[in-house]
């Protein structure tokens, strides 16, 4: 096992997941209030009595299902993740259409940019370094994934992607996501020069580790 995955994270940093409907609904409606405590006050100005206080709640009513606000953070990181990979998902049959291999890393690349875009909350949870283990470990299973799901798009162009150490196309991605972390860096969005530096360079790393010629 992955030396990373073999420790439970802490459990202070995990949220309860509700039982009952009524329950759901209002962890909800706190989750989509925090996005927008973020967008307003960023990582800095983010606190659950805040949080409490622009829903009018009581802070225990917060605190029952987000133990601490890394609870809380660490849950809208796995959300933003799993709808990164349903928003990626869905350009599955524009990127077979590619011409070839290098129009459809660029696409891939171009379409998880637009999926920032779309969800700036998402830039301020995931481009900004793990917030604890725990979203540390989400974010790294997600690019593995999403590696496994660029090697598949290869594979149905005849280009073989090793699976054994290192993992070159999760190396890939993570050589992308590192250029729209320097964007959100800079200049607190998806630039299209960091979009396509980050298409640059998972496309020269896969040419040069799997001997394929740039055109």
């Amino acid at each position: 096992m992955n030396e990373a995955l073999k420790n439970p994270p802490n459990p202070a940093f995990i949220a309860r997941k509700p039982q009952q409907q009524r329950a759901k609904d209002r962890v909800d409606v706190v989750l989509q209030e925090a996005e927008a405590l973020l967008l307003e006050s960023g990582l800095s100005g983010f606190s659950i009595p805040t949080l409490a206080e622009r829903l009018e709640y009581p802070r225990a009513t917060i605190y029952k299902f987000f133990p601490t606000p890394y609870a809380l953070l660490n849950e809208l990181a796995e959300r933003q993740l799993a709808t990164l990979e349903e928003h990626l998902a869905g350009y599955a049959e524009q990127l077979a259409v590619a011409k070839d291999w290098q129009e459809l890393v660029t696409r891939m690349v171009y379409a998880a940019s637009d999926f920032y875009v779309k969800h700036p909350a998402a830039q301020v949870v995931l481009l900004t370094g793990p917030i604890s283990d725990a979203s540390f470990r989400s974010l790294e299973v997600t690019i593995t994934r999403l590696g496994a799901m660029t090697r598949g798009l290869l594979a149905e162009r005849g280009i073989v992607v090793p699976e054994d150490s290192p993992d070159i196309a999760a190396l890939a991605v993570e050589f992308g996501t590192a250029s729209f972390r320097m964007s959100y860096f800079l200049h607190g969005r998806m630039t299209p020069e960091y979009t396509q530096a980050g298409a640059d360079v998972m496309l020269a790393f896969l040419a040069k580790r799997l001997g394929l010629k740039l055109g």
